[in-house]
């Protein structure tokens, strides 16, 4: 029941419209004078920390649903754990490891600086010849200009050494069969040696070691392959003396066999003869091994055949005092063909 005072027997209010209370409310504060400045449009809010629901139909005493804007999730971020985790493991560098690095590192540099040092010198001063190293006083003077560290490269210094050690090893065994052919009083073996030391020590400087030097030092064809050429009849004369045939002049494996006694000068002489030989085969050895070892790097440079004739041409031929002979030589060809000519029309004239 809405209330006490409608009347049950009278007409029924569910088709009048001002028979709803609110309605009826409304009429009776119509008269009543509203304020502008009094109105607080804020007195029906929320209050702070309550929420609104979308959707949801709000109550009689509260204002106007609100929606609240939507809130983005804040952007995933790694922590510093995380990052640490999946960072990549550096490789783990000893100490010894990192000195050895700086050592190289610190040679590498003092090495440039004295190139360029050297450069700098050697565009106001010609570089004096320093090969063989002879005194100032002696009638000979040096004849090359040898430096490894300033002519040769880097990566090619050591092998240019093993060169120039294995040559003087050649030197020392030839005059070791000298000696030896003394302490066995044979005459041969003594006048070989000597002609063998003096002839073939020297000449193998030039023919060999030099035309590697100079190859090493401008990467040159053609002086690859002269080294190549004299280098292996080099080896075979060494693996000869080695072998020690009779009557040869050299000290070689037969020849220190042949020695031994039953004496004890026999077997001092035969110790001696046998030293020698196994000098020579040790030479031998040396000489296969790095002419192997220099012909796999110089294939390893895309080097051949055609490059060095190549190279050949271009020096060779570009030379002036090679064309100059050239052309002498062709004057005279032409001018010895152009007299007999001469000779053979004056000839036929007569008759």
């Amino acid at each position: 029941m809405s209330g006490f005072d409608e009347n049950p027997f009278g007409e029924p209010t569910i088709d009048n419209p001002f028979a709803d209370p609110s309605v009826q409310q409304v009429a009776r504060t119509a008269n009543a004078q509203i304020r502008v400045d009094d109105y607080n449009p804020f007195d029906n809010q929320p209050a702070a920390g309550s929420r609104t629901y979308v959707g949801v139909a709000p109550s009689s005493n509260s204002g106007p649903a609100i929606m609240q804007p939507t809130e983005e999730p804040p952007a995933y971020t790694k922590t510093a754990q995380q990052v640490i985790q999946h960072q990549p493991a550096k490789p783990v560098i000893n100490t010894e490891e990192l000195q050895r690095r700086q050592e190289e590192l610190e040679k590498k540099e003092q090495e440039l600086a004295r190139r360029e040092e050297e450069m700098r010198q050697s565009s106001y001063n010609v570089r004096r010849n320093n090969w063989p190293p002879l005194p100032e006083q002696c009638c000979f003077q040096p004849c090359f200009y040898q430096d490894i560290q300033l002519d040769i490269p880097l990566e090619f210094q050591k092998i240019v050494r093993h060169l120039y050690y294995l040559w003087i090893f050649h030197g020392v065994v030839m005059i070791s069969n000298t000696i030896g052919g003394i302490v066995l009083k044979n005459i041969t073996i003594i006048v070989v040696g000597i002609l063998y030391t003096l002839l073939l020590t020297p000449f193998s400087y030039l023919c060999w070691f030099r035309p590697a030097y100079k190859a090493f030092r401008s990467d040159s064809s053609f002086n690859f392959m002269v080294f190549f050429f004299i280098f292996f009849f080099q080896f075979v004369v060494t693996t000869i003396h080695a072998i020690g045939i009779p009557g040869s002049g050299t000290i070689g494996i037969f020849t220190a066999i042949g020695t031994f006694g039953s004496s004890a000068w026999s077997i001092i002489s035969g110790l001696i003869a046998l030293t020698v030989a196994i000098g020579f085969t040790l030479a031998a050895a040396a000489d296969l091994f790095m002419i192997s070892k220099i012909h796999r790097m110089y294939r390893s440079t895309g080097a051949s055949m055609d490059k060095a004739k190549k190279e050949f041409t271009d020096v060779v031929l570009g030379n002036q005092h090679v064309r100059s002979a050239a052309s002498n030589v062709a004057a005279a060809a032409v001018q010895s063909q152009f007299s007999q000519n001469s000779n053979t029309n004056s000839t036929n004239n007569r008759y």
